[in-house]
């Protein structure tokens, strides 16, 4: 039986594996997957939740907070609509009249406004009066306003004409005008400030200014509502106001008046309160919300993992099953790549691998039959063209060369004639080579000096031959007789003009050994290479090289063989591409 080569083998995922693969892709994935989203539902299910109830939250707090603006929005109302007293502040009378107005009228009013709230306030009045006295418990530039709570302090209006809170303030609206604005030591003392005119009502278009109240309150009683522990540990509250300053600040989670966000850990929730487009703003860490979904994230992970390992060990059993199973089909494959043919195998039951496994045997002794015609009637058929090839040659080559010992002895050249003498029983020697058809690279090149060394002794200095060869592979094996043919056909045909020169080179590439064989002869033209490859058109033509061609790829396999490059008048190269073999 004859032995194939054997392949290089191929990386490859075994039918086992993709089995595995797709039973997880298929069904551990969706348990996966399952279990992701559950968690994912879940956790949105608990921040919606939880968004929802500090939503709540912040709604309480913003009314809170703006019941306590409109408490003190409406003490400044209550002063900016009292008729009568805007009727006073016209009145510019001096002396005696003025202070007795001021006692009487003007000190029980913003008496009676200052106490008429639960909050701890400051007012500061300032009239543009000037005959009113002032009345004032402290400097106005170093006024402590903590000192002032439940009091007021009345100034004459143009102490504060250049302060830009003043000067700054927005036209007046008949009665909308009003700020909420940190003004003089109010960031000192953690407080802020209405702010809003005192107008003359007798001249509606005009609304002259006749006086400005300043009502200061604590930041922390105004905004009591606003406490982090209400919405988690680790949250932060922060009221802005409409220029993104923070007003005030409960939590620890720095923040600074340019943040809108401290981070992508938190979860900002905002409420707008009043008129005056502040926000009020929530930063619940993630890991508060999160809370309880730890343990339902653990549960579902644990479920997931009993869940995979079951699974897994279920898909290695039924992988192990059918692995198995074909795995002997593999076998029985592999066995037959390397050329055992006779290897069977038997399977039970009435499946898939039961037809396949009795498809192979089938195949198995069909191919064993087959190749074992087909393979001893090509190596009888190349056996039998080498046998004639070599007839064709050694005759032929015999007669002129003895012709050439005989015309030697005439002239009495005994050293010529000892040389070709001993050159060609070298020859044919060679060319015996013990029937072997497979012969080291060395012994083909010997047989090539041989040839060349008689034909050098015919024609003299006419011909030249030039060897290339590297030495690493002069004990690599060859089919022989594959150079021989190549030189002689030069030498027959391929004469231009009265000498001809011949390279021989021989190297490894890679896993191959290439031979050219280059003459600087005659050359030959494409359609004449085409013919000498063709069997039909090429009967009478080129039977050597065809020749040597097939047997190199019956030998090796049609990867390898002879290739053919020419040019009319220029010469001809000769490629002979063998594998590196020892």
């Amino acid at each position: 039986m004859p032995s194939f080569g054997k392949s290089k083998p191929h990386k490859y995922v075994p039918f086992g594996y993709k089995l595995m693969i797709t039973y997880m892709v298929f069904i551990i994935l969706p348990v996966i997957a399952i279990g992701y989203f559950s968690h994912s539902m879940y956790q949105d299910s608990i921040r919606q939740q939880t968004r929802n109830n500090i939503q709540g939250t912040l709604i309480q707090m913003k009314d809170n907070i703006e019941y306590k603006l409109k408490d003190v929005d409406r003490i400044s109302a209550m002063l900016y609509g009292d008729y009568s007293l805007i009727t006073q502040l016209r009145h510019f009378e001096k002396g005696w009249e003025s202070y007795e107005r001021t006692t009487k009228i003007l000190k029980p009013k913003f008496s009676i406004a200052v106490n008429s709230t639960g909050l701890n306030i400051a007012m500061y009045l300032f009239l543009a009066n000037e005959t009113l006295p002032e009345v004032y418990y402290g400097s106005l530039d170093n006024e402590r306003p903590d000192e002032l709570e439940g009091n007021y302090n009345i100034y004459h209006l143009k102490r504060i004409e250049d302060k830009p809170w003043h000067s700054g303030f927005p036209p007046e609206q008949f009665g909308e005008t009003k700020l909420w604005q940190r003004v003089e030591r109010d960031m000192e003392f953690g407080r802020i400030s209405l702010l809003r005119r005192l107008v003359d009502f007798e001249k509606p278009l005009e609304l002259k200014e006749i006086g400005f109240m300043r009502i200061s309150v604590r930041t922390e009683e105004l905004f009591q509502a606003v406490d982090y522990s209400k919405i988690g540990n680790g949250s932060a509250l922060v009221i802005k106001d409409e220029y993104g300053r923070v007003l005030y600040q409960s939590g620890t989670v720095p923040i600074t008046s340019n943040e809108s966000h401290p981070g992508a850990e938190y979860l900002t929730i905002q409420e707008s309160v009043g008129d005056q487009s502040w926000q009020l703003a929530a930063y619940v860490p993630m890991t508060v919300m999160e809370q309880d979904s730890k343990k339902v994230r653990v549960f579902i992970i644990l479920i997931c993992f009993f869940c995979l390992v079951i699974f897994t060990f279920a898909g290695m059993f039924i992988s192990r099953y059918f692995s198995t199973r074909m795995n002997k089909i593999v076998f029985v494959l592999n066995a037959f790549r390397e050329g055992d043919l006779r290897k069977r195998m038997g399977y039970r039951g009435k499946d898939e691998f039961s037809q396949i496994a009795s498809a192979l045997n089938e195949m198995g002794r069909n191919i064993d039959q087959l190749i074992e015609q087909v393979y001893v009637t090509q190596i009888e058929k190349k056996e039998a063209e080498l046998e004639s090839l070599q007839a064709q040659i050694n005759p032929h080559f015999l007669y002129n060369t003895l012709s050439s010992i005989s015309r030697l002895a005439q002239f009495g050249e005994v050293d010529k004639l000892q040389r070709m003498v001993l050159d060609l029983a070298k020859f044919y020697r060679l060319s015996l080579n013990e029937g072997r058809t497979v012969i080291p690279i060395r012994s083909e090149l010997e047989q090539v000096q041989a040839y060349m060394n008689i034909q050098t002794t015919k024609f003299g200095d006419s011909v030249s031959i030039f060897y290339d060869i590297e030495p690493e592979i002069i004990n690599y094996v060859t089919v022989k007789l594959i150079l021989q043919p190549f030189i002689e056909n030069a030498l027959e045909h391929a004469w231009f003009g009265n000498s001809i020169h011949i390279r021989v080179s021989g190297k490894r590439e890679g896993a191959n050994i290439v031979f050219k064989i280059i003459d600087d002869g005659i050359g030959m033209s494409e359609e004449l290479i085409r013919q000498i490859f063709d069997p039909v058109e090429g009967l009478n033509t080129g039977y050597g090289i065809r020749n040597v061609n097939s047997r190199i790829q019956l030998h090796f396999g049609t990867q390898y063989g002879v290739t053919i490059g020419s040019r009319p008048g220029i010469g001809t190269t000769i490629q002979i591409v063998i594998p590196a073999e020892r």
